[in-house]
Order: structure tokens, then C-alpha cells, then sequence
């Protein structure tokens, strides 16, 4: 509202002075027409000296009476032979002592504002030569109270102010209200975030209501929520599923150790067994460790996907892994194009095949074959990458639940049951999807297995 009063004091009090020029102005030339009008009219009288024409005193009393303007006509020697005084009193007195009459004989054209004794008051005065072809026979004066213009410009002011003072309290009103919308909105915000603060991770504020500028912090504030809910929720579940789990193996570990010290003096072979038992189980703890903090580096990821080539790093696994596999009898094939390029987090399509190949070995048979393939997907724009074992296999509801954390097919695995997790929240931050179905039995050989698969989105 201060703005607005300020706006209007700099734009306003210019124009009031504005005004106050264009109207002497105005008046100014309209006096002066009108008196070069009445200067012709009265020529051929005053050349010859004769009395002014009836109609002529009759015209001058009707432009005072319809002007306000007050008029003498003299003639060259400055004597008023006709005025716009009722009673005609001032005919015959000397003006030339005026000085706007005596600069008019003279063939000026003279125009200013003076004070006038003998009326007291400012007047406004246009006084022109009377001219008769080259001789200047006389000279009329028409004076106007200058409080008359003061009047009109002091009316138009008023309306000026009054239509600035309604600016000034319409936008004091205006601002009012709308300070008062975007302040309650503020307080909300303000509201939720110290409930946000307070531990009330369910707090969220509206998104569509209030300016554009408190849309977008609301919608912020949300996103913030969001991810901060998100993150707390990771980490209790993974304190949970870590206390959870090492437990068991810890409990393992510490019972075979015992058991190996009170065993060992009678029995060293039974206590180097025991050794041997608790040091598999720390295999197994360092499995469990690696996978958990692997699992909270992929949830925990924030980077942008980036282009890689999935038939280039399926190859490359591929011959990393080929090694392992023959120990077991195992032979792994790649069936890929050339190039099948993608958008995936750095190193998440290395760690992806890594988990799906180890959780195939970890179930084929000797003998048996593991199948790489990387194809154009059914859905436009991806790119899908097979990964096929020939191991025993699991139903349709078990495959659904396979990708939940520390989930094992088999009581007796020794894996950790997190790797089809990992690979799912890889999957996710990647903007791929993964998914896992039971094949169908191969022709000749009975042989059916799984078909864990990941939709990656072409680059």
C-alpha cells in the first residue's frame, strides 16, 4: 500500500502542475482569439473616430456575460471608448497608463498575470493592437480573475485525488486480503514442517491452492517428505533385516566356537571340524554383510541413468564368469546383437548380471546350460535381457515372492536371499523392471528352470 501511495504522490503532483500550465494556456489563446475577433470588429470605428456601433457595446456586454472576462476597447490615444461595464462609467478614463495597454498601442501582443489595485485581486490579461491596414487606431484588453482558472484546475485536482486516494484504499484492500491468503498459506507451511520436525513423518501440505511461487514450495516441501520418509523407512528395515538375519549365523558361529574349544583337547579332529564349520559360517556372515550394504548403496542411489552397452558388459560378465561355472560343469552361452544400447545407473547393468548369474549357478545341475540373451523387448524403445538356467525351478507364486528380501527357495541354500533384491532395486533406480516366470520344459530333455528378466529402456 506504501508503494501505491508513493506510485501515486510521483505521478500526481507532476500532472497537478501539468494542469495548472495547460489551462493559463488555454485560456490565455482562447482570450487572445476573442480579442482579435472584437479588434476587427471595432477597426473601421476607431479609424475614423466615430462612436462605437451599438451592436459592438451590445457584444461585449454579452461575451462578459457568457465569459466572465472583462473587456476594454480604446483607441490610439488610450481612452476606453467601450467596455463591458454595465453602467458604462469607465468609458472615456485613460488606460494608457496600463503597461499591457501601452505595449498593444505600440503593436505588441501582450499577455501575462498581474495584480490589479483597483480590484484587488490576480488577473489574467490578453490586451492586442486594433489595426487598421499599417496604422494601429486603438487596442482592446480582456482581463480574467486568475482564481477562475485556479477554480477549474483545483476541481480537476480534486477529482485527481479522489480517484488516487480510491486507487490507494481499492489497492490497500486488495493487498490486504491477498497478503492475508498468501500469509495463512505461509503459516501452513510453517505448521507442517515443525509437525514434519516433530516426528509426524505422515505430514504433507496441498499443492493447489495459493500463488504459483507457494505451489512450488508446497510441491517441494512434499517431494521432501517423500524422500525423507523413504530414507528413514530404508533404514529401519535395514537395521531390521540386519538384526534379523546376522543373527542367526552369529549365533551359529559363537556355538561352534564353544563347542570346538572344549572339544579340541579330546578330540582334535572334532574341534578342527568345528573350526571348519564356524569358519563357513563366516563366509556366510560376510555374504549377508556385503549384500545388505550392496542393497542399501542401490536404494540409497541418486545419480541420473546413463547410455550403456548391454551387449558389450553382457559379454564381458560373461567371460568373467565362465570359469566359476566350469568348475561346476556348468557352460554359459550369450546369444546378443551387436549393440544394444540402454539407460542404466553407472555399473548397475554389471552388478544386475553378476547377482542373476550367481543365483543360477548357485541352482543348475551339472551339465546343464545358462543362457544369456539380450533382444529388442515387446514394448517399444526397450531393450530385454534373459538370463535362463536349467536348474529345478519354482512355481508362479514363489517367483512373485522371490524378490523380497532374504527370501531362499531352499532352507538349505547358502545364499544370503538377497541377491533378486538387489537386482530389483537396481532395476528401479534404473527405470528398468525386473521380473521373474518359471520356463516351460524343454523338448527331449524335461528340463525347465527359470527366466529372470530385465526391461531396460533403450538409450
Amino acid at each position: 500500500m506504501l508503494i501505491t501511495l508513493l506510485v501515486v504522490l510521483v505521478q500526481d503532483i507532476p500532472l497537478g502542475s501539468y494542469l495548472v500550465r495547460v489551462e493559463r494556456d488555454r485560456l490565455t489563446t482562447s482570450l487572445e482569439r476573442d480579442a482579435f475577433l472584437m479588434a476587427g470588429r471595432t477597426g473601421d470605428a476607431l479609424k475614423t473616430g466615430g462612436a462605437m456601433p451599438g451592436d459592438v457595446a451590445t457584444d461585449v456586454r454579452r461575451y462578459r456575460e457568457a465569459s466572465g472576462a472583462r473587456v476594454v476597447i480604446v483607441d490610439a490615444a488610450g481612452t476606453a471608448v467601450a467596455t463591458s461595464d454595465d453602467d458604462q462609467s469607465a468609458t472615456g478614463s485613460p488606460y494608457s497608463t496600463r503597461p499591457e495597454i501601452a505595449a498593444a498601442l505600440t503593436g505588441q501582443i501582450n499577455t501575462g498575470q498581474r495584480y490589479s489595485q483597483t480590484l484587488g485581486l490576480d488577473l489574467l490579461y490578453v490586451a492586442v493592437p486594433v489595426l487598421s491596414g499599417d496604422t494601429i487606431s486603438g487596442a482592446v484588453r480582456l482581463t480574467y480573475p486568475a482564481s477562475v482558472v485556479s477554480d477549474q484546475v483545483n476541481g480537476q485536482l480534486r477529482t485527481i485525488w479522489t480517484v488516487a486516494g480510491t486507487t490507494v484504499l481499492l489497492a490497500g484492500v486488495v493487498a490486504y486480503f491477498m497478503a492475508g491468503a498468501v500469509t495463512s498459506r505461509l503459516k501452513r507451511l510453517r505448521r507442517a514442517t515443525e509437525l514434519f520436525a516433530e516426528g509426524n513423518l505422515g505430514t504433507r501440505t496441498e499443492e493447489g491452492v495459493g500463488p504459483p511461487e507457494l505451489r512450488t514450495l508446497a510441491v517441494s516441501f512434499n517431494r521432501m517428505a517423500d524422500r525423507t520418509e523413504h530414507l528413514l523407512d530404508q533404514q529401519r528395515r535395514f537395521a531390521s533385516d540386519a538384526s534379523h538375519q546376522l543373527r542367526t549365523p552369529l549365533t551359529g558361529l559363537r556355538l561352534g566356537l564353544e563347542n570346538a574349544v572344549q572339544a579340541m583337547p579330546a578330540d582334535p579332529e572334532a574341534g578342527r571340524t568345528m573350526v571348519a564349520a564356524s569358519l563357513e559360517e563366516t563366509y556366510r556372515l560376510q555374504r549377508i554383510i556385503d549384500g545388505l550394504l550392496l542393497l542399501s548403496r542401490a536404494e540409497g542411489q541418486t545419480v541420473l541413468p546413463v547410455a550403456a552397452d548391454l551387449a558389450d558388459v553382457a559379454l564381458t560378465r560373461k567371460e568373467q564368469w565362465e570359469a566359476l561355472a566350469e568348475e561346476t560343469g556348468v557352460r554359459i552361452s550369450l546369444d546378443a546383437p551387436p549393440e544394444a544400447p540402454i539407460m542404466v545407473l553407472p555399473g548397475a547393468a554389471e552388478q544386475i548380471i553378476d547377482n542373476l548369474i550367481d543365483n543360477a549357478l548357485a541352482v543348475a545341475p551339472p551339465g546343464s546350460q545358462i543362457m544369456l540373451v539380450v533382444s529388442r523387448g515387446q514394448q517399444p524403445d526397450t531393450i530385454e535381457l534373459h538370463i535362463l538356467d536349467e536348474g529345478p525351478g519354482l512355481s508362479l507364486a514363489e517367483c512373485q515372492r522371490a524378490f523380497s528380501r532374504f527370501w531362499r527357495g531352499r532352507a538349505d541354500s547358502d545364499g544370503s536371499g538377497l541377491g533378486l533384491s538387489i537386482v530389483q532395486q537396481l532395476a528401479e533406480a534404473s527405470g528398468a523392471e525386473a521380473s521373474l516366470a518359471p520356463r516351460a520344459p524343454a523338448p527331449g530333455t524335461g528340463a525347465t528352470g527359470l527366466d529372470a528378466c530385465v526391461t531396460f529402456n533403450s538409450a
